[in-house]
């Protein structure tokens, strides 16, 4: 483990002191002592394609951060920053193909995708060529020490499910039940959370729907029947809206409490009547908390034409990563490394820390709820959850 680096990123953050980074350095090879005329950095992410507006959130957010970290000169103690933007569509083939030729230019920075499945191919890409990968928003928990090269600008999995624990005073002897489709999505949240709440004494079993049902009533009997303490919903896909109402309908959302993930902002009308009944687990929404980065993110996201969302603090995030890996760094893939590994600051969502033995990122959360606002459903926080209540697990060396 190498030494904990710490940097409080101001709303007036000095450009002398930060920077972007990647392509090849005219470094000496001797940890990145000489500072290179211009670096550059390649962002990997979805701009077509099914997850096209997590793309878009992810580049809000980035240009934000650097715009921030750099004082708006894009340059840092006299070096040009260079910013290559590349589309990966949600194809883990053409974001290969992206890094690959981002690589045979010199680039030793990676950064961006949304897909976990893009993410993981991209982190193979970077142990083999050994440049620095930043992923986000890809939640899958694989990515957390990977390897040595992968780190994330974003939650993992790990926290979402955490999170969902909190509703819950205690978990010791509490039942949990899993309410998903019987599809991989479904038995991974089912596996995760039988591995994190069942750690904290929780009994947890599952209820899992094949994916083409569409009647619901006898599955929302059986939540009942089951009398849990929480019930933990994981779902996607068009039948979303009949699951929910079938929910409400049999007073499940009355009688337990019932706790899913909330998403983008695209998704707050998607619950219909049951939304002011369900408890929301959430990564980020504007309103989340009102720290200076926090509102210094959103005036430039808005500036710029663009719309907070979920995961505009991703790339936020992965800007002030990269600034403070060129910084120390100065385009030394080691050194920049070992500038990241126990790097703490100040982000959108808070105090914010690079956990040194496995580059997990270590961030508060937060328990939402939908409320109608005059015919518009909008997020209001419950509660913030401290980052040391929801920090996942250590990656398995």
């Amino acid at each position: 483990m190498r030494a904990t680096k710490k940097l409080i990123v101001g709303a007036t953050v000095a450009t002398a002191a930060l920077a972007l980074a990647a392509c090849a350095p005219t470094t000496s090879g001797g940890g990145g002592s000489e500072t290179p005329a211009e670096v550059s950095v390649g962002i990997v992410t979805s701009e077509t394609g099914a997850l096209a507006s997590y793309g878009t959130q992810y580049l809000d957010g980035f240009k934000a951060g650097l715009d921030f970290a750099t004082d708006g000169t894009n340059e840092v103690d006299g070096t040009k920053i260079d910013v290559i933007y590349k589309d990966d569509a949600g194809d883990p083939d053409k974001a290969v193909t992206a890094a690959k030729e981002l690589i045979g230019d010199g680039v030793q920075i990676l950064a961006g995708t949304a897909a976990s499945g893009v993410a993981l191919a991209l982190a193979e890409q970077a142990a083999q060529n050994k440049v620095l990968y930043i992923a986000g928003p890809a939640a899958a928990d694989a990515l957390t020490g990977i390897n040595e090269y992968t780190f994330r600008s974003g939650r993992q999995s790990a926290q979402d499910v955490a999170t969902a624990g909190t509703f819950l005073d205690d978990l010791q002897g509490k039942k949990v039940t899993v309410f998903a489709q019987n599809t991989a999505f479904g038995q991974g949240n089912d596996a995760a959370v039988k591995a994190i709440l069942g750690a904290k004494g929780a009994t947890v079993d599952s209820v899992l729907v094949a994916e083409d049902v569409t009647e619901f009533t006898p599955f929302a009997q059986q939540l009942l029947a089951g009398e849990p303490d929480l019930v933990f919903v994981a779902w996607a896909g068009a039948t979303s809206g009949a699951m929910w109402q079938a929910l409400l309908q049999q007073k499940v959302l009355d009688t337990i409490p019932v706790v899913t993930g909330l998403g983008d902002s695209a998704t707050f009308g998607a619950y219909g009547e049951a939304s002011e009944k369900i408890q929301f687990l959430n990564h980020y929404f504007p309103g989340a908390n009102g720290t200076e980065v926090n509102t210094a993110m959103i005036e430039r996201v808005e500036k710029a034409g663009g719309t907070p969302d979920l995961f505009t603090p991703d790339g936020f995030t992965a800007a002030l990563m990269i600034v403070e890996a060129i910084k120390s760094g100065k385009g030394d893939v080691d050194a920049m490394i070992a500038a990241l590994e126990g790097f703490s600051f100040d982000g959108p969502k808070g105090k914010t820390t690079v956990r040194a033995s496995d580059h997990a990122l270590i961030q508060e959360m937060y328990q939402v709820t939908l409320v109608d606002d005059g015919g518009t459903y909008t997020p209001e926080l419950i509660a913030a959850v401290p980052a040391d209540e929801v920090t996942p697990a250590e990656a398995a060396k």
